[in-house]
C-alpha cells in the first residue's frame, strides 16, 4: 500500500523502534518471495507524498561519510531541511471563486436587496483567475462580513477552494528596494570568450571542472547568468552558492530580473536563516521540480534538484564554506563532487582564488579561465598604504585614523560620495587593561580577553558569550586607573561621526544585525543613499556592489597575519583585495586607505598592485618548502575536555597507537603534535591539537576512522577530527 502512495528510494517514513516512533530514510526496496523474520515491524507512515534526498544525493552523503569521516545520520539532517522532518506541509488557506454568474438583472436586484453581498460578488467576478487571494484578504479589503460570503455560497453563487500561500524568501517589503533592472547586457571581449568556453564544457554533457578567475568588478557574475541561461534553456538545473547570507539578497535579485519566467520558474533561495515556512516552500518548489534555480549559502548544495547541469561557487575561496561542526565538509568541494556524480560542470570563480583551486589549475585538473579588466574600462582603485607606526609617532599616542584617510572621508562627505570603513574586530575597545599591576580582564571560561562594549556598558567573551560590567577599578590590585586598549567597530563608528559632522553613519556586525532582515535593511538604506559611511567586520568585505562607494578604508588590515595558521598571508591578501574591490565600481574612480604597521608585508605590497599572480607565486614556493596544503592534504584532530591533564594525556596515547598501527601502513604521512591550540581553553574545555599531513586522503582516511572508532576513549574526552582543515585556532 505504502509504495502505491509513493514509497521509493529516498522517502522520508516514520518506524516503530521499542516504544517510540522515530524518522528514517528509505535506501532501497526490496520485496523478498518470504518474510525473513516474523519480528519485522511495518513502517507507520510515508511522512512526503515524493522522495525527500534524490539518487545523486544519497551517493553523496556516502562520499561525505567515508572522505569526512562522519556519521550517515548527520549528512542527512542537513540535507533534508527540519520543516520537512517535521512533517510540515504545503500553507493553503480558504478562498471564493465564482460558481454561477449573475445576469444584469439578478445583480441588479441582489444590490438593492443585499449591497454588500453584490460588492464582494462583483469583485470576485473580475479577479483574474491568476490572482486569487485569500478569503480574508478580500474581505478585509472591501470591509465585509464574513456572513455576506457564507450567504453567496448557499445560493450557489460563490464557493470555496483552497489557495496555496507561498512563503518565498526575499519577496517582502524590502524586495523593492533589492530590485535590478532586468537590462540587455553587453559582454566584452574576454566575458564572451570565457562564456563560449563554459557553453563548450556544458555542451560535452560531461563532468568538467572550471576556475573563473576574475578582478573585482570585472562582470563574473555576468558569465554565470549567461552560463544559466544556456543550461535552462536546454531544460536543467542550476545551483548558485555564495559564501555568506548577507550576499544572498543582492544576488537574487539579479538572478529573479533575469532568469524568472514560466519556463524556468521562480529563483528560490535556500539558507539556514530561512524561517520554517519560508524553508519548506523552497525545498517544495525544488522537489516537485516547479523551480530549477536554487541560489544560497553552503546548505544549498544539497537543494534536491532533478536534471542538474551547472553548479556555480562564488568566491570560492571563502574559507565560510568550511561547516565549523559535524559533518565538517566543505561546500566548494562537496560541490564538486556532486557535479561529478551527475556529470556537470562545477564553476568556480573568484577575484582571489584559494591556492588549491589554483594549483588544481596548474596540474591540469581544472580549466582556467581569467577576466583581467574591469567592465566599462573602469579602472581598478588607486589603493594608497599608511604606515600606522609613523602615525602614532606624529600624534604622540595611539591614533585610529590617519590624517590622510580622515580627510578623504570629508572629501568624499562633501562630493555626496559614500565611505565604506572595514575593521575586523567588534566591539568598543579590544580589551581592558590595568597599567599599575599589568592585569588584562580575561574570560573566565576561555583564554581570551574580555572585549569592552561601551553602549552595553560590559566586557564581553567573543567565544562564549561570558558578560560582565564594566569594572571601575581593577579587579585584581584595585586600582583605579584601568584603561582600554585597541579599536572595534563601536569606536570606528564614534569617531566617524565626529571626523565627518553631519554625515550618517551606520555600523553592522554580528552585534548589530540580531533582528530577521536588519541586515537587507542597513544595505537597503545604502544603495539609496541615506548613509554616507558604512563601518562593518568581514560582513561587508565581498561581493557586494555600490557603485557610489569611492572610498574604502582598511582599519588595522594587518589583524590577520599575527594568527598561528600558515595560511595567515593568504587570508591577508585575499581580504584587502576583496575590500578593496568594493570601491569605484560606478563611474567614478575608486581609492582605497589601508592603515597597516607592516607596510613591507608581501601579502600587503602584493595587494596595493592587485599582483594575484605574483603573490601566489611566492606564496606557492613558502607552502613547497614546507609541504604545507596544497602540496599535501591536512586532517586536524581537536582534543578537548575540563581535565587538562587527561587530554594531553590521551592524546599523547593516541598518538603513540597511530605511529605504530597506523603510519607503517601508509608511507608519506606525517604526524606532528600533540600540542596546546594556540587558544588553550574555550567554554572551560581544555584544547590540544594534532595535524595530519597525507599525500592524499581517501586511501587512509578509512583506516584512521577504524582506529578511532576501536580505541577505547575515556567518556570526558571529545575529539573531533577535521579533513581539510580551514580553521586551525
Amino acid at each position: 500500500d505504502l509504495i502505491r502512495k509513493g514509497l521509493t528510494r529516498g522517502s522520508l517514513v516514520k518506524i516503530p523502534l521499542g516504544h517510540r516512533s522515530e524518522l528514517g530514510l528509505v535506501e532501497a526496496i526490496d520485496v523478498p518471495s518470504e518474510v525473513p523474520d516474523a519480528r519485522l515491524r511495518f513502517i507507520q507512515s510515508l511522512e512526503q507524498p515524493f522522495p525527500v534526498v534524490t539518487n545523486d544525493l544519497i551517493q553523496l552523503a556516502d562520499w561525505i561519510q567515508k572522505y569526512y569521516a562522519t556519521e550517515l545520520d548527520a549528512i542527512f539532517e542537513i540535507m533534508i531541511p527540519g520543516a520537512v522532518r517535521k512533517g510540515m506541509q504545503i500553507q493553503q488557506r480558504k478562498a471564493l471563486q465564482l460558481k454561477q454568474s449573475l445576469s444584469p438583472d439578478a445583480l441588479a436586484a441582489l444590490a438593492k436587496r443585499a449591497p454588500q453581498q453584490a460588492k464582494l460578488y462583483q469583485f470576485i467576478a473580475e479577479q483574474p483567475p491568476s490572482e486569487k487571494r485569500t478569503r480574508q484578504d478580500i474581505l478585509n479589503q472591501l470591509k465585509i462580513s464574513p456572513s455576506s460570503a457564507e450567504s453567496l455560497i448557499q445560493k450557489g453563487i460563490l464557493e470555496d477552494c483552497l489557495l496555496t500561500v507561498s512563503r518565498d524568501a526575499y519577496m517582502d517589503g524590502l524586495a523593492q528596494g533589492e530590485q535590478v533592472e532586468a537590462q540587455e547586457i553587453s559582454l566584452t571581449e574576454e566575458q564572451a570568450a570565457c562564456v563560449a568556453s563554459i557553453r563548450t564544457a556544458l555542451a560535452k554533457q560531461s563532468f568538467q571542472r572550471i576556475l573563473l578567475h576574475g578582478v573585482t568588478g570585472s562582470g563574473k557574475t555576468e558569465v554565470y547568468i549567461e552560463a544559466m541561461n544556456t543550461v535552462l534553456a536546454a531544460g536543467g538545473s542550476v545551483i548558485y552558492l555564495v559564501p555568506e547570507v548577507a550576499l544572498t539578497p543582492q544576488t537574487v535579485s539579479r538572478l529573479r530580473a533575469r532568469l524568472e519566467n514560466e519556463t524556468n520558474g521562480p529563483v528560490v533561495v535556500w539558507h539556514s536563516h530561512l524561517n520554517d515556512g519560508e524553508r519548506y516552500d523552497a525545498w517544495h518548489a525544488i522537489a516537485t521540480g516547479k523551480s530549477r534555480v536554487v541560489v544560497g549559502a553552503r546548505s544549498a548544495v544539497f537543494a534536491p534538484l532533478k536534471n542538474l547541469r551547472l553548479i556555480i561557487v562564488d568566491e570560492e575561496h571563502e574559507p565560510a564554506y568550511k561547516q565549523d561542526e559535524t559533518p565538517r565538509y566543505h561546500g566548494r568541494d562537496v560541490a564538486v563532487y556532486r557535479a561529478l556524480i551527475n556529470q556537470a560542470v562545477c564553476l568556480l570563480g573568484s577575484a582571489t582564488p584559494s591556492l588549491e583551486s589554483l594549483y588544481n589549475a596548474q596540474q591540469g585538473k581544472y580549466e582556467l579561465l581569467q577576466l583581467t579588466k574591469r567592465i566599462d574600462h573602469r579602472q581598478l582603485p588607486t589603493i594608497h598604504l599608511v604606515d600606522m607606526k609613523r602615525e602614532n609617532s606624529k600624534a604622540k599616542g595611539s591614533a585610529i585614523f590617519s590624517v590622510y584617510l580622515a580627510e578623504l572621508m570629508r572629501q568624499r562627505f562633501e562630493k555626496g560620495e559614500q565611505t565604506i570603513l572595514f575593521l575586523n574586530r567588534r566591539g568598543y575597545d579590544a580589551s581592558l587593561h590595568c597599567p599599575d599591576c599589568g592585569h588584562v580582564a580575561m574570560c573566565d571560561h576561555c583564554d581570551l580577553s574580555l572585549t569592552h562594549h561601551r553602549r552595553d556598558k560590559a566586557i564581553r567573551c567573543h567565544l562564549c558569550g561570558h558578560e560582565e560590567p564594566v569594572p571601575t577599578t581593577c579587579p585584581k590590585c584595585r586600582s583605579p586607573k584601568i584603561i582600554y586598549r585597541g579599536s572595534g567597530t563601536q569606536k570606528i563608528e564614534d569617531l566617524a561621526a565626529k571626523i565627518v559632522p553631519g554625515a550618517r553613519v551606520v555600523r553592522i556586525d554580528a552585534d548589530t544585525m540580531g533582528k530577521k532582515n536588519l541586515f537587507r535593511e542597513v544595505l537597503g538604506d545604502f544603495r539609496r543613499g541615506r548613509i554616507d559611511v558604512l563601518v562593518g567586520t568581514q560582513m561587508i568585505a565581498k561581493g557586494l556592489d555600490f557603485p557610489n562607494v569611492t572610498l574604502v578604508g582598511l582599519l588595522d588590515a594587518d589583524i590577520s597575519m599575527h594568527l598561528p595558521d600558515f595560511r595567515a598571508a593568504e587570508r591577508t591578501f585575499q581580504l584587502l583585495v576583496q575590500v578593496a574591490g568594493r570601491a569605484g565600481r560606478g563611474d567614478r574612480a575608486g581609492e582605497v586607505v589601508v592603515q597597516t604597521s607592516l607596510p613591507h608585508a608581501p601579502p600587503i605590497l602584493y595587494a596595493r598592485q592587485q599582483d594575484f599572480h605574483g603573490f601566489a607565486e611566492e606564496e606557492l614556493a613558502n607552502r613547497k618548502e614546507f609541504n604545507y596544503p596544497p602540496f599535501r592534504h591536512l586532517i586536524h584532530h581537536l582534543f578537548r575536555g575540563k581535565n587538562p591533564e587527561k587530554v594531553a594525556f590521551f592524546a599523547q596515547q593516541w598518538t603513540q597507537h597511530l605511529e605504530a598501527e597506523w603510519l607503517p601502513l601508509y608511507p608519506g604521512i606525517e604526524i606532528r603534535g600533540p600540542a596546546p591550540c594556540p587558544i588553550e581553553k574555550i567554554k572551560d574545555h581544555y584544547r590540544f591539537q594534532i595535524w595530519y599531513f597525507v599525500p592524499n586522503v581517501t586511501p587512509v582516511i578509512g583506516k584512521l576512522q577504524e582506529l578511532r572508532k576501536a580505541f577505547k576513549w575515556d567518556r570526558d574526552i571529545i575529539e573531533v577530527l577535521d579533513v581539510d582543515a580551514v580553521g586551525l585556532i
